[in-house]
């Protein structure tokens, strides 16, 4: 945790007291600071529905004990947030530039494994800038930055970060290559974090920084790590077996089904990167990301369809070793670089996705050796499309109980909804509350989007205690949102008519069904 003495720093003394007296009152022998470097990471990941993470602390109840943990890492979580940011985030990131003697560096909304959601770790962008959406970039130069984002957060952009120090630019109409190639000008060297752009993206960047005249290099580190005070650590979530119940097959038929396409690219290993293929593929869940019940890890798949999995070993939950079996080898994510040399060594040939694989494993692969990487979409990804009757049952079975839930609550809306006396939030609280009457919901598949009046206009609103307004009789008033359930995801979009709509309500409504249908009836 970069300039921080411990997360005991981040802490009120009387939460450490309390802490330690219950440790000794349940006779245990761990370290103080051992158990708040675990707690650290359990508050870097997402409060899960169900406190799972317990076990991996002690594996029998204390009720005094869980008391203590649960308010320590309640109050670690407070102290790890991200707060607004200021002028002075920026003016020490364009410091450490300039030491590296770099004239700029870009910031994407990316961790190391392009996901949708992101561990709070990895929220670079947002803690620099204040954009929180689920996609962007940030370039840095030392007389501009600017901030990317498309058009579904034009206005969260505007609302987010601060005009005077970043401009704004639109991702898709003008993205980072383009913007570099016109702007730029000669003579630069724009840094980039190799483990948090694809293969792709980097060509992309690397011929748009040619043409400008300039250069695009890798850094060893990441400078936005070296100045971000009490950064929080990568995620402790439980990863837990998920049972054949929900998965349909056993990992070891994924993995041979898998391993032959390996044959076929002639391939003797894989690299995977997609936490959601590491899942499917050695039928475990975890809780590292909001939403997704997803571990962050790596994995190398071999042709022999035997899987070494890079993830922190103090996340497996008990059972789950036994779980994964012989054929699964367990290692700290930090032997990866290694094991990647190891196979260069030994003359075989690796394969990995250049669409969602950071750039890092292209480099560490080619340093290595005189064997390129061969370049193939991630193996388990079609499979992993192609559900089976399991899953199948699954999926029905989730969208008839989320049904049921979102039918309970569209009665309840078409009730409240025109006295004036129900908010957005409160709203959107109605509906999870329903959702969790079932013992099977896990999560929210995300943050919903509840939103009236004017709000609902807004792309991606997702209403804060500032924005919060109450549903009014004679608006409209939409609700998006979705659950995680053990056996099956939901995402459902609903716009409601809050009492009697009026002329324009109703003409805006048509003209949006008429695009739907349009939409639905056109030939591709």
């Amino acid at each position: 945790m970069p300039h921080s003495d411990a997360p005991a720093s981040l802490l009120a003394p009387h939460v450490v007291t309390r802490l330690a007296a219950a440790l000794a009152d349940a006779g245990l022998s761990a370290t103080m600071p051992d158990v708040l470097d675990l707690l650290a990471g359990i508050a870097a990941a997402p409060q899960p529905r169900r406190p799972t993470w317990l076990s991996l602390l002690t594996p029998t109840r204390h009720s005094g004990l869980d008391d203590a943990l649960i308010a320590t890492r309640e109050a670690l979580a407070a102290a790890l947030a991200l707060t607004r940011p200021d002028a002075a985030r920026l003016a020490s990131l364009r410091a450490e530039l300039a030491r590296r003697g770099l004239d700029g560096f870009l910031v994407p909304r990316a961790d190391e494994h392009q996901g949708e959601y992101v561990p709070l770790r990895a929220q670079r962008l947002a803690w620099l800038t204040g954009f929180t959406g689920s996609a962007g970039a940030c370039l840095v130069l030392a007389e501009r930055a600017v901030v990317f984002v498309d058009g579904r957060y034009t206005l969260q952009a505007e609302q987010q970060t601060d005009g005077a120090l970043y401009e704004r630019a639109h991702l898709v109409e003008n993205p980072p290559p383009k913007w570099l190639e016109a702007e730029l000008g000669a003579g630069r060297t724009i840094g980039f974090d190799p483990w948090l752009h694809t293969k792709d993206e980097v060509e992309k960047l690397t011929r748009a920084c040619k043409r400008a005249g300039s250069r695009l290099a890798a850094t060893e580190t990441n400078p936005v790590d070296a100045v971000w005070l009490h950064q929080p650590p990568p995620p402790l979530s439980s990863v837990v077996p998920w049972s054949l119940d929900y998965a349909g097959l056993p990992s070891r038929e994924k993995r041979q089904s898998v391993a032959t396409q390996l044959t076929k690219t002639r391939a003797d290993a894989a690299v995977l990167t997609l936490p959601d293929s590491i899942a499917w593929l050695l039928n475990i869940r975890g809780a590292d990301v909001e939403c997704t019940p997803l571990p962050l890890s790596f994995a190398l798949l071999h042709r022999d369809a035997t899987v070494d999995l890079f993830i922190d070993r103090k996340k497996l939950a008990p059972g789950t070793a036994e779980h994964l079996g012989p054929e699964v080898r367990v290692h700290p994510p930090s032997a990866l670089g290694p094991a990647l040399d190891a196979l260069v060594a030994a003359n075989k040939q690796v394969q990995a996705c250049s669409a969602t694989a950071p750039m890092w494993v292209f480099d560490r692969v080619e340093r290595a050796g005189t064997a390129e990487v061969l370049v193939e979409r991630d193996p388990c990804q079609l499979q992993k499309a192609k559900k089976n009757p399991t899953e199948l049952a699954g999926m029905r079975a989730a969208h008839v109980r989320d049904g049921a839930a979102l039918t309970r609550f569209l009665a309840w809306i078409a009730e409240v909804g025109p006295t004036g006396s129900v908010s957005e939030i409160q709203a959107s609280d109605r509906l999870e509350a329903l959702r969790a009457e079932h013992p099977g919901l896990v999560d929210l598949s995300f943050a919903s989007i509840s939103g009236s009046g004017p709000n609902g206009a807004i792309v991606h609103y997702r209403a804060t205690p500032e924005s919060d307004r109450l549903i009014r009789g004679g608006e409209l008033y939409l609700i998006d949102s979705g659950a995680q359930y053990e056996d099956g995801t939901t995402d459902v979009t609903r716009t409601v008519a809050i009492g009697a709509p009026g002329a324009e309500e109703r003409r805006r409504f048509t003209l949006v069904l008429k695009g739907h249908i349009a939409l639905a009836q056109a030939h591709f």
